[in-house]
Formats: C-alpha cells, structure tokens, sequence
C-alpha cells in the first residue's frame, strides 16, 4: 500500500483553495477533498510495516497549532516546474511535528527524507506547462486561502493511483494535544 502523512484542511479552506484550480495548461489538479498539508511521503509498504507505522504516529505527542494557508509557489526541477503549491504558516510547531513524524518513519525502517521540509499544500502537478505560463498564474493569484485554524490531528492516508489522478483515503488520525495550543 501506498503511504503517506499529512495534516487535514477544513472544507471551507479546501474549498477556497478549489477555486484556483483552473488557468494552467498541463495541470492535473488535486481533487478538494484530497487536499491536505503534506508531511511526508512514505511510500509503497506492506502490511506489517504499515502496522509498524501505525504504532509510531500513534505514540507522538505534539501540540496543536494555529495554521494559515496563504500565497502560491511551485516547485521545480531545472527549467521545468512540476507543481504548484499553497504556502502554509505555522511557525515552529508544523516543524517540530515533521521532525516527530520523520523520526518515527525512519525507526520503522524508511530511508530518512533527502529533501528539506517545506510546509505545502499541493494544488496541481503539471506536465509540459510553460514556465511563463506558471509565473503568471501565480502572480494573479497571490493572497490569503484559509485560517488561521487549529491543526489538531496529523492522518496516515493510502493514496490509491487511478487514471484520473490520485484518490486518498484517511485510514488513522492522530490527536495533537489542544491544552497547549
């Protein structure tokens, strides 16, 4: 099964951030409901191992935190831009719970992440889309998107690949502790 860890949105940011979806040739956008703050990508694991990471998300105690969604980036490899993002504004705290989650997916036997932490939400991956094409996407479309709001659960979701893009399903959440928030 395919893996991963994020922080759920409420449907009122999913929805402002759904609005975006258009004006980009190449996109294929990120389902609503599918939109989430990425914590880490985990993978292809088998059931054993995803017990295994059950246990270790299950056993982190965070606190919740107050989040923002706002401004649009993109990431790029070279000269070509292979996603669009929302930005997330969360101070230390979304920090401390990556470097939480990281460190319990690397005891279950996951290679540790190579890329630096960058709190998003992926909007789009694009394919074949204009470098210009992106840069006046996100100059029109620069703002606030939702919050803040209070993050309090991390989820593990299964991420099952079809034709018409990825489909999530929310298998654990994981409570983060409102007393210090």
């Amino acid at each position: 099964m395919r893996l991963f860890v994020g922080i759920p949105l409420p449907p009122d940011v999913r929805d402002r951030l759904a609005m975006l979806a258009s004006g980009l040739p190449g996109a294929r956008w990120v389902r609503p409901e599918s939109l989430h703050v990425t914590l880490r990508f985990i993978g292809e694991v088998d059931e054993g191992q995803a017990e295994d990471i059950d246990v270790a998300l299950a056993a982190i105690r965070a606190p919740a935190f107050a989040l923002t969604v706002t401004g649009i980036g993109c990431f790029d490899r070279g000269r070509q831009v292979h996603a669009v993002w929302a930005g997330v504004e969360a101070g230390p705290a979304i920090g401390h719970l990556y470097e939480k989650v990281e460190s319990a997916v690397v005891r279950c036997g996951l290679a540790p992440e190579r890329r630096n932490f960058k709190a998003h939400v992926t909007l789009a991956r694009l394919r074949n889309t204009p470098v210009r094409r992106v840069g006046e996407y996100m100059q029109t479309r620069q703002g606030t998107f939702g919050g803040p709001f209070t993050a309090d659960r991390f989820t593990l979701f299964r991420s099952h690949l079809g034709s018409e893009g990825a489909l999530y399903e929310a298998l654990v959440d994981y409570p983060l502790d409102l007393a210090e928030t």
